[in-house]
């Protein structure tokens, strides 16, 4: 008989450690790992160093930032959050280091934002296998969205694929006959990309890849040249966005650039670039959020105020806006998964969706769907500066029409934190 309750206390031991590994369900607060009465730990990778450095090593400290503020203002739900930042340096090798040791060292609540296609894949089934919440990665890969393969995973950007469709849009409707090419990192970030715009154009004329441990274009530059491309679709983090520019005007190649969102950002482009930043005139992007340099919107305004304050004032541009748009949903998803935190909780309140923010267009989270935003508007450099024109757009990633989005963008709350 004493062998037997040895046996089940055994038993039960064994079965409380897996739930506080993968994460509360119905054990709650006290059992999830990150989570105390008073503090909510959550990791996230980012380069902070590396050739995809330039501008995204801003994204976490804008969202450290915000956190900071809401903290300053009470937390959520009584709780405070703490945000650890890791510099993988955009190389995949290091990227599971570093999400190993904030799983299994620092036991981090969520990953929140890593941020990379090449990276974060390398870290899926781990943070699967570990039931850690993987929300609002940092990239547009349709890799994100497969709630049943990975059911803890959630996408942020629009996917590359939605982009790709909605930059073509552009293209057939403004440069119809010219002769359209692409250029695009070779992973899944460009060949989605390049998926989105052959869904709309067919295929395109010439098409080339990069990797980013070459910072060597030259290559590929003068075979799209010598293609005759006169529009050229990238699909390029931003210091390979300004190495494409910047070749192609060494070698008296003028295309019409037309640039993924995540590689757009002016500021970060015209500070790689320096004294060759006027090549940017007339550049064509998109993006999805308030614009940095639209000093009367009220996320801006919002977001410039909580900058200075808790992010030592740092340059605003849109990496800074993107990193605290982030914080402002992860706070939403906090609210609604209610003071009874839990790792099945936070995952259950995200797809219950209906979140509300300084998007153009809206999230589309729900059981069956673990994409980000679900569209974007385009944008063009003008003195120097990213300016909206035309109407938001949103499509899906298969063969659904790109229509065009009206409905108005809300406003932030007084406080600018979201109510539970």
């Amino acid at each position: 008989m004493k062998r037997t309750a040895t046996v089940l206390a055994a038993v039960l031991l064994a079965a409380a450690g897996c739930s506080n590994s993968g994460g509360g369900g119905s054990s709650g607060s006290a059992d999830t790992p990150g989570v105390t009465d008073t503090e909510i730990v959550v990791g996230t990778h980012m380069p902070l160093t590396g050739p995809a450095a330039a501008g995204y090593s801003k994204i976490a400290p804008a969202t450290k930032a915000y956190f900071d503020y809401v903290n300053a203002n009470g937390g959520v739900h009584g709780r405070k959050i703490t945000y650890k930042i890791m510099d993988d340096g955009y190389n995949p090798a290091n990227t599971q280091q570093v999400v190993r040791q904030l799983v299994l060292q620092d036991k981090v609540f969520a990953i929140l934002n890593g941020l990379g296609t090449p990276t974060h894949s390398g870290v899926l089934d781990f943070l699967k296998t570990n039931r850690v919440p993987d929300l609002f990665v940092a990239s547009g890969s349709r890799s994100w969205n497969q709630p049943d393969k990975y059911p803890g995973t959630f996408g942020f950007n629009p996917d590359y694929t939605v982009e790709g469709k909605i930059l073509a849009t552009h293209i057939k409707e403004t440069y119809a006959g010219k002769k359209v090419c692409f250029l695009g990192q070779d992973d899944d970030f460009g060949r989605d990309s390049l998926a989105g715009v052959e869904k709309v154009l067919g295929p395109v004329a010439a098409k080339q890849s990069y990797v980013t441990s070459n910072p060597n274009v030259g290559p590929q530059i003068g075979a799209l040249k010598a293609a005759g491309c006169q529009v050229v679709v990238l699909a390029t983090v931003p210091g390979f966005t300004a190495l494409s520019i910047g070749t192609a005007a060494k070698i008296g190649f003028k295309p019409q650039f037309v640039v993924s969102n995540v590689g757009s950002d002016p500021t970060t482009l015209a500070k790689t670039l320096g004294a060759a930043a006027p090549l940017l005139e007339g550049v064509v992007a998109a993006n999805y959020l308030p614009l940095a340099n639209d000093a009367a919107n009220p996320w801006i305004e919002l977001y410039t105020k909580v900058n200075k304050e808790y992010n030592s004032g740092a340059e605003m541009d849109n990496n800074v806006v993107y990193g605290m748009s982030v914080a402002y949903l992860f706070v939403q998803a906090l609210q609604s998964a209610g003071k009874d935190l839990t790792r099945d909780g936070i995952i259950e309140a995200v797809q219950k969706g209906g979140f509300t923010g300084p998007g153009l267009v809206p999230v589309r989270y729900s059981a069956d769907d673990h994409s980000g935003y679900a569209g974007e508007q385009l944008t063009t450099i003008e003195g120097g500066v990213a300016k909206y024109f035309g109407k938001a757009y949103r499509t899906d990633d298969g063969d659904g029409a790109v229509e065009v989005y009206e409905a108005a963008a809300v406003a932030p709350p007084a406080n600018g934190i979201p109510a539970a």
